[in-house]
């Protein structure tokens, strides 16, 4: 049983938990050796599961590019470290309030009798491993929750219960393979839990593996933006997907809008960072080493020497990265290397300071903007958009409950950011004018097709893992 599991740990778990001090794709050269804790994407959107409307959901991933067949020891995350999701009620580039995540190995030790004596498996399970049975599993992970409360730049942590008082939750094993979990989408549903928030009511959280929702014909992107077909939206070419067969680890949070929102202002910013811990003589500290909330911004907009500040960076710092977003230097690029695109000869480029650091009016400016900062902001006043009617260019296709309102998983940030960058916003007549951007009603793409349907209705909305092993169980 999974109590069973929770239960072996206690002990140690308790002895262990110290105080804290203190995207992308591998886009910065040193979390590229940190894939634990590499965060690969973000997502904040207004929760579009039937009956859910007054519920926002952060999903926040993390160690990218995991091969399914990826035994035998599969995919762990850090173990010294944390996992946060910052969210600025204040429009000031600090977190008004932080979800921590720390997670702690589970070690079982299961032995087999070998000639007389019990030795120690060499797997992560010595049988199949179903619902409410994991007594086959050898080793896993369980993972707190803390709620951090910030006052005068000082944290106040609360650590969240479930609705039976348990403060320890577990996630479920990696897709190891059919016979090693049989249903594993069933299996993995029941890692889901109800998570009290003191003083807001009742959220939900999932940690586990899933498929990568990014959708992105990565290999010609770096390649010099290498598109076979560049321009048009019949290229509907989903096997251009170079994440197709690729896993993620998502921590999946809901909580009701208004915990995450201020009496007068519906817009919140968000961002997701991993901290790694270092122990000296006795005393551990904590260095911020990712940060996401935009798609893609620091692969293509921050400059390769700034990658790792802008990692290791608060937003309310982000005057020092100022000058790539105003003098982006990726429309340079595009024009170089397809000299009929023109880029946007209108400068500074306000038009992506709005949808980075600001907020677009009307849409994603928050009422109390202080510092200018990264952060994905989210309008959760604008109704939301069906499943199945959403539009997958969000805010530029016409559907204001998507990016960068936010973040669905079937918004196509890849053909948004291209478009965006070209100026769409300057020929939709925002912050310019059309003859600002002479390339700007031209509809780039990567190719790499994704939409709502896609994805899952319903919480946690990304589709379980992919498994290299589909066979039956053979004896």
């Amino acid at each position: 049983m999974k109590q069973l599991l929770l239960a072996a740990t206690a002990l140690t778990l308790l002895a262990s938990q110290t105080a804290a001090t203190a995207s992308s794709h591998r886009e910065a050269p040193m979390i590229a050796g940190m894939p634990r804790l590499d965060a690969s994407d973000f997502f904040f959107f207004r929760s579009y599961e039937s009956g859910r409307s007054s519920y926002v959901t952060m999903i926040a991933d993390y160690v990218p590019l995991q091969d399914p067949g990826g035994g035998p020891n599969f995919y762990d995350m850090e173990h010294n470290g944390f996992y946060d999701v910052n969210l600025d009620l204040d429009g000031t580039g600090r977190p008004t309030y932080t979800v921590r995540f720390r997670f702690y190995p589970v070690n079982r030790n299961i032995t087999l009798p070998v000639g007389g004596k019990n030795v120690a498996i060499a797997l992560i399970n010595s049988g199949p491993i179903a619902v409410g049975d994991d007594t086959a599993q050898n080793v896993g992970e369980i993972y707190t929750i803390s709620l951090l409360t910030y006052s005068n730049g000082v944290a106040a942590e609360t650590m969240l219960k479930d609705t039976n008082g348990q403060s320890m939750f577990q996630k479920p094993v990696d897709r190891i393979g059919d016979k090693s979990v049989p249903n594993y989408a069933a299996y993995a549903a029941t890692f889901t839990h109800d998570v009290v928030i003191p003083g807001c009511g009742t959220g939900r959280v999932f940690v586990g593996q899933r498929k990568d929702p990014f959708v992105v014909n990565l290999g010609e992107t770096f390649d010099l933006v290498n598109y076979v077909h560049p321009i048009g939206e019949q290229y509907n070419a989903s096997a251009q997907d170079d994440l197709a067969g690729k896993n993620v680890t998502s921590i999946v949070t809901e909580v009701p809008s208004s915990c995450v929102t201020r009496p007068g202002d519906p817009v919140v910013g968000a961002w997701t960072t991993s901290s790694l811990g270092t122990t000296v003589n006795g005393k551990t500290t904590y260095q911020q080493v990712s940060r996401l909330a935009n798609p893609l911004v620091n692969e293509l907009v921050i400059g390769l020497k700034d990658k790792n500040r802008f990692n290791m960076s608060l937003p309310a710092n982000d005057a020092q990265f100022g000058t790539y977003v105003t003098n982006p230097t990726v429309p340079a690029l595009i024009q170089a290397l397809y000299p009929t695109l023109k880029a946007p000869t209108k400068f500074p480029r306000n038009d992506l300071v709005a949808v980075f650091l600001t907020g677009i009016a009307g849409v994603t400016a928050p009422a109390h903007l202080i510092n200018a900062a990264e952060e994905m902001r989210l309008n959760t006043s604008i109704p939301i958009t069906p499943y199945g009617s959403q539009n997958r260019l969000g805010v530029i296709g016409g559907d204001k409950a998507g990016y960068p309102n936010g973040r669905r998983p079937g918004d196509d940030v890849v053909d948004i950011t291209l478009r965006v960058a070209m100026g769409r916003l300057y020929s939709l007549g925002l912050y310019g004018t059309p003859a600002d951007a002479p390339s700007g009603l031209v509809d780039l793409t990567d190719g790499a097709y994704t939409d709502d349907t896609h994805y899952l209705t319903t919480f946690p909305y990304v589709k379980p893992p992919l498994s290299d092993s589909h066979q039956p169980a053979h004896e």
